[in-house]
């Protein structure tokens, strides 16, 4: 019986999945007002019933999307601050760690998509609104602090930290937004272009 139970659960969980995939999909590239359930459900390969079944809404599904993708992206940013290594290794790793993302899951560039086209956009809800205005510059805030501690030290370049943290996410958001309209010829800058941006040459 327990087996069953754990069985259950696990196609929920996987059914959920799926529907958040292709809710994602839609809302980033069509935007909220243009995308209903009946075209999540079709994306999906599911009726509108068992969308239904699991969410009461597609706003249900688009807050739930957002407040996923900031929960994500921030507990990410978290640790990587706490991490005990070199600050300009820190960027190394953020970087890499999201072209991988970028590269590998279609759904961490449709993500960086959403929340860019989201964050724009007047007509979605007050609680996804919310969450945006409370979560988007946490990560900014996070680089920022990295990047003051290795002016300290000497291995990032002394330029205006809020600059250089605007830079460095607007990089990264381009790119993801690059690779979710055009996947097929994107191809990841190398990494040392990149840190070329932060690294003190003095």
């Amino acid at each position: 019986m327990g087996r069953n139970k754990e069985l259950n659960e696990l196609m929920k969980d996987e059914r959920k999945q799926q529907i958040f995939s292709s809710a994602l999909k839609l809302f980033a590239t069509r935007g909220l007002a243009s995308t209903k359930i009946a075209d999540i459900a079709q994306d999906a390969g599911f009726s509108q019933g068992l969308v239904y079944h699991y969410f009461k809404s597609k706003d249900d599904i688009f807050i739930q999307l957002i407040k996923m993708a900031f929960t994500q992206l921030n507990s990410a940013a978290k640790q990587l601050e706490h991490f005990d290594l070199p600050h300009l290794q820190k960027l190394k790793i953020a970087y890499e760690s999201m072209m991988d993302g970028l590269v590998h899951h279609e759904d961490a560039a449709l993500t960086h998509l959403l929340i860019a086209t989201s964050s724009a956009s007047e007509s979605i809800p007050d609680e996804a609104r919310l969450i945006i205005d409370e979560q988007y510059f946490f990560p900014y805030e996070v680089i920022r602090r990295i990047i003051e501690a290795g002016q300290t030290d000497g291995s990032i370049v002394s330029k205006n930290s809020r600059d250089l943290a605007l830079l460095f996410w607007s990089t990264i958001r381009g790119l993801s937004i690059y690779r979710a309209t055009h996947h097929d010829t994107f191809v990841v800058p190398e990494v040392e272009s990149f840190l070329a941006m932060f690294r003190n040459k003095e």
